[in-house]
């Protein structure tokens, strides 16, 4: 008879269901809201937990485990436009670290599981949580390098003299576009996601006359920010100073925005590209 410890089957199970959405999230390109994310564990874990209560064991049966797979999703990603890629990357990923689990029991004489499947030992708990981990590295290597893009996906928070817009921005590793004056970082937006709190000068098409009519009016809140890029030796944005610019909800100050003519994503599903901030 397996003596069951619920506080150690809840924490295992919360660790193992955090990496496996966190990495779901990342492979499918999602915005990650670290708090959404939790909860989804945190209702696995507790779906986990309920299984080995007395007259729960049904609770158990492939329908209530498909249902908690999914509801751990929408808790997680609920109301993302990749939702349905989340869910399925999700159960991909569960069964990946399952099928890792299970090669670790078969290797060694410790079982990591119980009978329904879920992550628990009373023998060594450094082992189960190094296999999560290792799992979730391997699997964000993985899909990284097979993605469509290499960041993953931010809510970006613009507030212009025009208005607030709200944008999903791709966290680029390779932007590195700087703002010369104080080497701040520079947001790139598509022009056309911004229309609606752009003033009537800006053209992103035509940056240089554009700062000409914003200079006219007596304004200098337009500047040209020259860049380079694939094809591009020697290009150049039109660019605003934002009076607020904020990262998944973190403020970051008055940085530059710059205007894209064209679209930036890779059809992704983002309008701004980002660096490391």
């Amino acid at each position: 008879m397996t003596v069951v410890y619920i506080d150690l089957l809840f924490l295992l199970n919360l660790i193992a269901n955090y990496l496996l959405l966190l990495a779901a999230g990342r492979m499918a390109g999602a915005v990650l809201a670290r708090w959404r994310i939790g909860l989804g564990a945190g209702l696995g874990a507790l779906y986990a937990a309920l299984i080995f209560l007395p007259g729960l064991g049904w609770l158990a049966q492939w329908p209530c485990k498909l249902g908690a797979g999914i509801l751990m999703a929408l808790a997680a990603y609920g109301g993302e436009r990749r939702l349905f890629r989340v869910t399925v990357v999700f159960f991909g990923a569960s069964a990946a670290l399952a099928g890792a689990v299970l090669g670790l029991e078969l290797l060694g004489s410790a079982s990591l599981t119980l009978e329904n499947g879920v992550f628990y030992t009373p023998i060594d708990v450094r082992l189960l949580l190094l296999s999560f981990v290792a799992c979730y590295f391997v699997l964000s290597l993985f899909f990284r390098r097979v993605g469509q893009h290499g960041g993953e996906l931010s809510r970006l928070e613009l507030e212009l003299d025009g208005g607030k817009v709200e944008l999903t921005a791709l966290r680029d590793t390779g932007h590195s576009l700087t703002d010369p004056a104080d080497n701040r970082p520079v947001v790139v937006a598509d022009g056309r996601a911004l229309s609606g709190v752009l003033p009537g000068w800006a053209d992103a098409a035509d940056p240089i006359a554009s700062v000409e009519r914003c200079h006219a009016l007596g304004s200098r809140q337009a500047r040209i920010v020259p860049y380079r890029a694939v094809g591009v030796d020697h290009g150049m944005l039109l660019a605003l100073r934002a009076r607020q610019v904020r990262v998944d909800g973190r403020p970051l100050g008055r940085l530059l925005v710059a205007l894209s003519p064209t679209p930036v994503d890779d059809g992704g599903g983002y309008q701004a590209l980002i660096g490391g901030i």
